[in-house]
């Protein structure tokens, strides 16, 4: 059988879900009779969960991302580096935009990639909803870069007011730092923050500590962590306030402006840094998608099976899928566990459509929510059959499960024997490397 004959199997996007997929289809089928192709426009993968810690330097990201094209070589897939730019349903292929370097040199000519089965994981981006001056004026999460953007921002506030306080004694400056969205991004990045501030002093800022952080969370809800029970959210609240957070709620932004944050009520919460955590929507598509149905959010409506409502051969899993299970009435929630699940269903699904078998439907199954306070606390629920529907959780045994939940995704995507020496390997790093990453 020649290559061109192969059955090509793509995979759009190396997150959570798309990487575990092409893990687990390159072991299964590696490159004999298949080929499995993963598409991704950054060259290394790194757990969208723990943004907020390379954003504040507590995590160095380069000792636990993956590189796309060891990993390929390992599982027996292909890595493709580029940017997906739209689908030409009718010739089954994806079209991938020109490669730019960084002088504007084309490395790579724009190009089309055949499929017989592709598979949509590219994620989500914050939503903005259009509040005027978000775009140009805040930052954002969603990805390696713009993490290390914000950490190098936040060094450079931090040297600022350490070295106005050596002119100026009696100064009252402070690094003033806007939050906008009280979910779990928002909130564990405010928690973080405060590590960050303590851990400063053992790195040339003697006179710099967490008392010279002004940090405000605002969200427009009634409360933050809407996910978690009122009790657990709560004391969340709690903690946050007791580090030294302004946590406001019912507090809707209506502008943001290069010195802070406009609120309805006419409120204006100045800011040196202005961080924009407040909801999701899927990545977009520059060439679009060939006519996939699609939710108000631009996720691409998927039936139980995975497929897509209007193509059997495109699947779409993760943050850009919209998935409403039978019975339900909201779509599967966007989070690493539901990204985890969709990516086994959708492996069954393909080899069950290889050997011509019917297709099984996906259930999620929610095992709860988890809220790091960094190492100053951890809140949360879990839900199963194990703890006999919902149980809250705080301290030590939430921060074990918190932490589990990362082992759980190393071993996804790595396997068991990979994934447990990354394990070991992760606790020395934790114990050798410096407390911050400040470069």
């Amino acid at each position: 059988m020649t290559a061109s004959k192969k059955i090509q199997i793509v995979i759009v996007g190396g997150g959570a879900a798309g990487l575990e997929l092409a893990r687990k289809l390159g072991t299964r089928y590696g490159r004999k009779r298949h080929d499995i192709i993963l598409i991704d426009r950054n060259r290394t993968h790194i757990w969208k969960p723990l943004l907020h810690e390379v954003a504040t330097g507590s995590l160095d990201a380069s000792m636990d991302e993956v590189g796309y094209r060891s990993h390929c070589h390992r599982w027996g897939y292909r890595y493709l580096y580029g940017t997906f730019d739209r689908i030409d349903r009718a010739a089954r292929q994806v079209h991938m935009a020109p490669v730019i370097d960084e002088k504007g040199r084309e490395v790579v000519s724009a190009h089309a990639v055949r499929y017989d089965y592709l598979v949509l994981a590219y994620g989500s981006v914050t939503n903005d909803f259009g509040t005027p001056g978000v775009a140009d004026n805040c930052l954002f999460l969603d990805s390696r870069g713009q993490a290390d953007s914000f950490r190098d921002q936040l060094l450079n506030h931090c040297l600022r007011v350490s070295r106005a306080m050596v002119l100026h004694p009696d100064s009252d400056v402070r690094v003033r730092i806007a939050i906008v969205g009280g979910g779990a991004t928002g909130v564990e990045l405010a928690a973080e923050l405060y590590n960050a501030a303590d851990a400063l002093g053992y790195y040339g800022l003697e006179v710099f500590d967490r008392a010279r952080l002004d940090v405000t969370l605002l969200e427009a809800g009634a409360r933050i962590l809407p996910a978690l029970p009122e009790k657990l959210a709560g004391a969340a609240h709690g903690e946050l306030e007791a580090l030294g957070v302004k946590v406001l709620t019912g507090i809707a932004v209506t502008q943001a402006t290069p010195d802070g944050m406009r609120s309805a009520d006419g409120a204006f919460i100045p800011a040196d840094l202005q961080i924009w955590a407040a909801g999701v929507k899927a990545a977009p598509i520059s060439g679009g998608l060939d006519g996939l149905a699609l939710a108000r959010g631009g996720q691409i409506v998927v039936r139980p099976t995975l497929q897509s409502e209007s193509d059997d051969r495109i699947f779409a899993i993760g943050d850009c899928a919209h998935c409403i299970l039978p019975g339900g009435d909201r779509p599967v929630p966007p989070r690493a566990q539901a990204a985890h699940q969709m990516a086994s269903t959708a492996f069954d699904n393909i080899k069950r459509l290889l050997a011509g078998r019917p297709l099984v439907a996906f259930t999620y199954r929610d095992h709860g929510s988890l809220v790091s306070l960094s190492r100053f606390s951890t809140v949360g629920s879990l839900m199963g059959k194990l703890v006999g529907g919902r149980m809250a959780v705080e301290g030590r045994l939430a921060r074990f499960v918190y932490l589990s939940l990362y082992r759980m995704h190393l071993l996804a995507v790595h396997g068991w024997l990979n994934g447990l020496a990354l394990i070991v390997v992760s606790h020395i790093n934790r114990l050798a490397r410096p407390r911050l990453k400040l470069h």
